[in-house]
């Protein structure tokens, strides 16, 4: 893993951007590795994604805030500042269907994640085995309609007791309140089994097939109080026939949510999203 620093800034769009954020940089004798940058015409807005080495960086990151805070005033920036060394710490949701829980574990275990697992939280046991094949500690909340305060509850709780960053829910088929989601804004990655916004809520693949769709899809989408209607990170498709019943469907659609998933992952963890309104731009 490298040692380098990541600033992902959205501001409102005008000329001189990128040369005051890179001779800043240069003040200090950074060595700039990637920039990346968009301009969102309709909205206004720029949006910089750029990574340098520390190595030979001048300026203490612990003064770092003080000395860019100047240019963040004077063009109206909102930044944050991150260390590719820093592994943040993953929780999995899962549920009873365990191909998402078993592809990211397996991921990490090969070291494709550049994270933590601290845990693993089911409203069932099934998949117990599987975090235990892996080493992860597995933790069974069962939740229904007439505890889910209370199941919340305990979840945030062993969150904040592991000292989680982030959470992926990994197929866990429950609806979060606005009240957990609050606590994780954009931090909170879902796999939806469809191509969003065709098919959002429950039973997609039932849906798609009493369409006649010949496509289907998988998106994965920062959680938002608004079911399935969040920020998008990463979708993709595969073509279908006539000839595919909805046992098919959902054999093809398992493995477009294992690969769309742990992409809008592994970029969450590299820093590479910026979210403005209801968009992402992910950077290369």
């Amino acid at each position: 893993m490298r040692n380098t620093a990541v600033l992902l800034i959205a501001c409102p769009d005008k000329k001189g951007l990128v040369a005051a954020i890179a001779n800043f940089l240069l003040r200090h004798d950074a060595n700039i590795l990637h920039a990346d940058q968009h301009q969102d015409g309709a909205a206004g807005l720029f949006l910089m994604r750029v990574e340098w080495a520390l190595q030979g960086f001048e300026l203490g990151l612990h003064h770092f805030d003080e000395a860019f805070s100047p240019i963040a005033a004077l063009h109206d920036l909102t930044w944050k500042l991150s260390l590719s060394s820093v592994r943040p710490r993953m929780a999995i949701f899962a549920s009873k269907l365990d191909h998402c829980l078993a592809d990211l574990l397996h991921r990490h275990h090969a070291g494709e994640l550049y994270c933590d697992i601290p845990l693993v939280l089911s409203n069932h046991p099934d998949t117990h085995w599987l975090a235990e094949a892996y080493r992860v500690p597995f933790q069974h909340i069962q939740v229904n309609h007439d505890n889910k305060p209370e199941a919340e509850a305990q979840q945030r709780a062993l969150l904040e007791a592991h000292h989680v960053d982030f959470c992926v829910l990994a197929r866990y088929m429950q609806v979060l309140s606005p009240e957990f989601i609050g606590h994780y804004p954009n931090r909170i990655i879902n796999i939806h089994h469809s191509f969003l916004p065709a098919f959002h809520g429950a039973k997609p693949y039932q849906r798609a097939f009493e369409r006649g769709v010949k496509l289907i899809g998988a998106t994965s989408h920062y959680v938002t109080e608004a079911l399935d209607d969040g920020p998008i990170i990463e979708q993709d498709v595969t073509r279908i026939s006539h000839r595919d019943d909805i046992e098919n469907l959902v054999q093809k659609g398992a493995d477009l949510e294992k690969v769309v998933l742990s992409r809008a992952v592994r970029w969450h963890i590299d820093n590479r999203i910026l979210v403005y309104g209801n968009k992402t731009v992910v950077f290369d």
